[in-house]
Order: structure tokens, then sequence, then C-alpha cells
């Protein structure tokens, strides 16, 4: 760690003290700030009536997510507004009575506020709450040095705070400067991936996995691009990175095999084009329609509403019945039973009837409906048909079939067997009514000791 320069910062604090203790000294800093603290208070009270209606007129704003989400913010900070224009008013109406010199710390809050106000609200296009106000306080911190004059005393005192890496010098200033920068950059770059991933994702020409494929090459190659950027622009000498960027890469290597095999095997997926948004799968238990390939998983959602995040690599390694792969036609079988007094010709033509009227069953290809054998108490038929949206569900529309062959097996008197059996005595059994005198004498009979 380098020696930090204690005597020229301990002077540069004493002369900022020693104007601060004259200028307090007068008379008229007090009247600045009982001017400054009544403006705010005003402004305080009005807002408490103002800020309910005008937020509630704000949010009457429909289909623009972004720029409600600024007017909330600006209407949130309507105290602030109230008072900047107190604080103007009352410096002019000052300036006006008096020397500009007795206006300076008027002055110094309108700036302060007028720059926390722009920055509070501008950052609030930042979705995360702890980051906008992070990088906000960050700006303003910037910004108020700059008013204060003080930007070139804090860079310096930043400066001081370094250690020796080599012929690299880091210091806090350069830290923070590279922090700003690699920030910009990667935010800039995200943007710019986001907008050309949509584009891309609104070609028509294109296949859907290749979509995926060019939008996550663009994104990568951008952050990649951004990263190279922000640490040449700092001054950091890429060619020193060699040597610790192979360490690191072997460490990574064998810590992140999975990671590395899961990437590897979206890419793969992509390329291949096995699965896409949209087709319906089955991998083990899990069915369900495919909603977004990642870099990682695959997002699948399940006709109850559950969403599974399948590592890829279990679609490289594992049996996946893709239900949809070459087209969407999906063909079910529904398996029935009818009766030996039933005419098999007239049970095919019913069950076929049947099928067609259900609205999710394809006339092209037609239902179809065999007799497969002959049963220990029923005909057997096998009923198929076909359907072209898999991701509706396959459950339901075998329900919707087997309640349309209930309902016409009943209209057309086709009875459905069930399971029953003959019991034939060998040898005669004497039944004996109950109410007969053979049986009350057998019953006195029986129950003598």
């Amino acid at each position: 760690m380098e020696t930090t320069d204690l005597a020229g910062l301990s002077q540069t604090l004493s002369a900022l003290l020693d104007a601060g203790r004259s200028y307090f000294a007068q008379p008229w800093t007090y009247y600045q700030i009982a001017i400054v603290a009544a403006c705010y208070l005003a402004a305080w009270l009005i807002s408490l009536r103002v800020e309910p209606w005008l937020e509630e007129r704000a949010r009457a704003i429909k289909g623009k997510p972004g720029l409600l989400r600024v007017i909330i913010a600006f209407m949130r900070r309507i105290n602030w507004v109230i008072f900047l224009v107190f604080l103007a008013l009352a410096r002019e109406v000052v300036l006006e009575l008096s020397w500009p010199s007795r206006t300076y710390l008027m002055g110094l809050a309108l700036a302060l506020g007028t720059a926390w106000l722009a920055i509070a609200v501008s950052t609030r296009i930042i979705h995360s709450k702890s980051l906008a106000r992070l990088i906000a306080l960050a700006i303003f911190a910037y910004v108020a040095l700059g008013i204060l004059d003080l930007r070139p005393e804090a860079s310096a005192f930043l400066d001081q705070l370094a250690f020796q890496v080599g012929d690299l010098r880091i210091s806090a200033l350069f830290v923070l400067r590279t922090v700003i920068v690699a920030t910009g950059f990667l935010w800039i770059a995200n943007l710019l991936g986001n907008f050309l991933d949509s584009r891309i994702a609104a070609l028509d020409d294109l296949s859907p996995s290749f979509k995926v494929l060019a939008g996550k090459v663009v994104k990568i190659g951008l952050i990649a691009m951004a990263i190279m950027m922000a640490l040449s622009s700092t001054g950091i000498d890429l060619t020193a990175l060699t040597v610790f960027s192979g360490a690191v890469g072997v460490g990574l290597g064998f810590g992140l095999q999975k990671v590395v095999s899961n990437f590897v095997s979206g890419v793969i997926i992509l390329v291949d084009r096995s699965i896409k948004p949209g087709d319906t799968i089955e991998l083990g238990e899990t069915f369900g329609w495919i909603r977004e390939l990642r870099a990682r998983f695959v997002s699948v959602i399940t006709r109850d509403g559950r969403e599974y995040l399948i590592p890829n690599e279990d679609f490289i390694t594992q049996q996946v019945v893709n239900w949809s792969f070459s087209d969407k036609l999906v063909r079910l079988d529904v398996d029935f039973g009818v009766s030996y007094d039933s005419d098999p010709h007239q049970v095919t033509k019913l069950a076929i009837g049947a099928a067609s009227t259900i609205g999710r069953v394809l006339e092209a290809p037609a239902p179809v409906c065999w007799m497969t054998g002959f049963g220990a108490s029923s005909l057997d038929f096998r009923l198929r048909f076909w359907i072209a949206d898999p991701q509706a569900g396959l459950t339901n529309v075998r329900g919707k079939v087997l309640l349309a062959l209930w309902d016409t097996f009943k209209e057309n008197g086709v009875a459905i067997p069930f399971p029953h059996r003959e019991i034939i005595m060998r040898s005669p059994v004497e039944v004996v009514r109950r109410d007969a005198p053979e049986a009350e004498a057998s019953v006195t009979k029986n129950r003598e000791p």
C-alpha cells in the first residue's frame, strides 16, 4: 500500500473548514437555512394532498409500463418539485432585495436538489430498485462533488489509496473507474443485445431454433466485446492476463463440468433443431410443451401449469419423445368392448361417427375403428383418430371421445358388457323357504340342547 499524503489532505480539509466557519459566521447564512427549511416544509404539506390525486391519474395510463414507472417515480417526489419551485422563487426575491453573495447557500441547495430529482427519476427505468438507488447515489455523489468544486481533491485522495501488482498500479480511483466503465459497457451491450434479439425473433423466414441460437450468439459476443473494451479503456494490458486467464480456465473446466456440458448441449440442440419452442415433448414422466430454450436449461410447461427447468444434457443423453418434431399430427387410440349381441359392422360405423363429433378430432386423416378380438365377455374394438394440438392435452380428448361413444351406444341400443360369473352346482341343493313349517321345525330342533 502506498503512503497517503496526509499533510496535503489535512491542509485541504482545514481550508474547507475555515471557509465554512467564515461563511456560517454571517447572519444571512442562517436566514437562508430558515428559508430553505420553510420552503421544504410548505412543499411537504402541499404534497400530502396533491400526491395521491396525481398518482391516481398517472395509473390510468395503459400499455406503457416504462413510461408509467417514470411518471409514478416523478409523482412520488412531487414534494421535491414543489420545494424546488418555492426555493427558486424565494431566491429570485432575495436577489432583488439583497446581494447575490447572500443567496449562495440557497443556490447550492437548489442545484443539489435539482440534480437529485433528475437522477432519482431517470434511474427508475432500471427494474431493480436496489440497483437503481445505488446508481442514483453514485451519480449524485459525482455531480455533487462537481457542484461543490471538490472533485479534484476527491480524485487525488482516491488515487493515493493504491497498491502495486507487478507493473500494474491499482488504486481506489482505478477500481472505481473500472467498475463504472465496465457497468456502462455491459449495460449498453445488454440493451443492444436485447434489441437485436427482438429483431431476429421478428424474422419469419428463420426457424425458431435458429432464432434462439442467433440471439444467444449475438448477446454473448456483445458481452465479451464489452468486457474487452472496458478493460482496454481503463488501461489494462490484456496480454498480462493470459497466464491468469489460462489458470482460471483450467479451474473452471474441472469445477464447472456440468455447467459447460449443459451449455454445449444447448448449442447442439439449437444446431440440430431436435427441439424448438412450442414443441410438445415427453421426457420421463414429464409431458408438456417447450416455452423457452436457455443456455443451461429448457423450460417445459405441463398441463397442470408447472414449469420444469430441465438441464440441456438430459435432452442429449436420454430418450425424448417429440410429439411435434416433423409435424404436430398425433394419433391416439381408444380401446372399448361391446356385448356379443351387437352387430360389429354397426359398432364400427357408430364409433367413427361418435369420434367425428369431437371438435379436436381431425377429419383428415379420418378416424378408423377396427375389431381386435373376441374377448372373454365382449367384442373388443380399437378406435384410432388424429389431433393437431397435443399441447392442449391428450387425456381430455380421450375422455370426450369415450363420452361420445357412451352416448352414441346408448341411443342405438348397443350394450357395453361388464364382467360377470355363472355358478353351476354339480350336486342338487334343497332350498327351503324360511316361512315354511319345515323351516320352523328345523330351527327349533337346532336350538334344543
